[in-house]
């Protein structure tokens, strides 16, 4: 709709910060549909195949159609509109996008697993999302020499151009982009969140330097606070959008296991690095080792992959996952303290 404005909450706001192809009628009707209860992803495209576009979804649910039943069999209901519209003005307020299964900016790696979110919203450069990128995952209550070695690896790849995919958590994901932010390198977090609810709270600095220098994202509404059956679909953001996924210490039935079953079930390649096996941090790294991840000690062991790994993709992701330019002359490293 273009220079198109539309009033919501009694100001004049316009509709230009949204991708040219996605009208602001179709993006309010995904938000809609997304945060209603019973619609998840399947549901969606059922819907979609069904009435072809999401205004006429809603019109078919509002005259009593209500097409496949949801989730828990129960009647669809939309979400209501004018909650939409304050969430929309909301994220604009605070520098934020959404991204639609429906737009041609939708990050294609993500676009194409099989449950893909139905809508993103973000904070940041989202032209980041199509980049090649690695994810970094690993404990939370990570060693010193795991968290020394997750911030190396990190600054290796962002130095080779290589965008680093982590979730923000204390630990791991904490020296990964850190260590992505040291060479001003592109890092994206995968949030479980609202982008209004930084999680751990003392991670929100870090968040706003991500979203000023990479990208956030997150399939949450505005809002939401974090909790545990919220993680695994943050997890599946990491799988999604990174061509390989490493993980630097996870104990058995961890949840940085869970992101790498659901990156092996993408498709995606796992590096895993080696750890002691006294220490049982170490001891679900060892076995993904075991059964077939490459052993990680530096980039080095990654970094030949990438290339294969591109190639590996259907053809239309291959053309939209792009290297970084890498960094030339970087500055020497200043050593972070073991508890970053």
């Amino acid at each position: 709709m273009g220079g198109e404005r539309f009033f919501t909450g009694g100001q004049t706001m316009s509709a230009s910060p949204f991708p040219a192809s996605l009208p602001f009628g179709t993006l309010v009707a995904c938000l809609r549909l997304a945060r209603a209860e019973q619609v998840g992803p399947r549901q969606w495209h059922r819907l979609i195949a069904l009435y072809k576009t999401p205004e006429a979804a809603l019109e078919a649910l509002s005259n009593g159609r209500n097409g496949p039943s949801g989730r828990s069999g129960k009647t669809l209901v939309p979400a209501p509109e004018a909650a939409i519209l304050r969430e929309i003005e909301a994220t604009l307020a605070m520098g934020g996008q959404f991204l639609t299964l429906l737009d041609a900016g939708y990050p294609a790696p993500l676009r194409h697993v099989p449950d893909a979110p139905i809508v993103l919203s973000a904070l940041g450069d989202t032209t980041c999302l199509h980049k090649a990128g690695i994810g970094i995952v690993g404990a939370r209550n990570a060693s010193a020499a795991g968290l020394r070695l997750a911030e190396s690896l990190s600054t290796e790849l962002v130095e080779a151009g290589v965008v680093v995919v982590s979730g923000l958590a204390r630990g791991i994901d904490t020296a990964a982009h850190r260590g992505a932010l040291h060479r001003q390198g592109l890092t994206i977090a995968a949030i479980a969140g609202g982008l209004d609810r930084p999680y751990p709270p003392e991670n929100a600095a870090l968040q706003k330097r991500i979203a000023e220098q990479g990208a956030v994202i997150t399939e949450a509404p505005l809002g939401t606070a974090p909790m545990g059956r919220h993680f695994p679909r943050r997890n599946r953001l990491i799988a999604g959008l990174a061509l390989g996924c490493v993980v630097v210490e996870a104990a058995p039935h961890s949840g940085t296991l869970i992101t790498a079953r659901m990156a092996s079930e993408y498709g995606r390649e796992l590096f895993a690095v080696p750890g002691s096996p006294l220490d049982p941090r170490c001891r679900g790294s060892n076995n993904l080792i075991r059964n077939g991840a490459v052993l990680t000690e530096s980039a080095a062991d990654i970094l030949p992959h990438i290339d294969s790994l591109r190639a590996g993709m259907p053809p239309v992701w291959q053309d939209t996952l792009p290297l970084s330019a890498p960094r030339p002359n970087p500055a020497p490293r200043a050593p972070s303290p073991p508890d970053a």
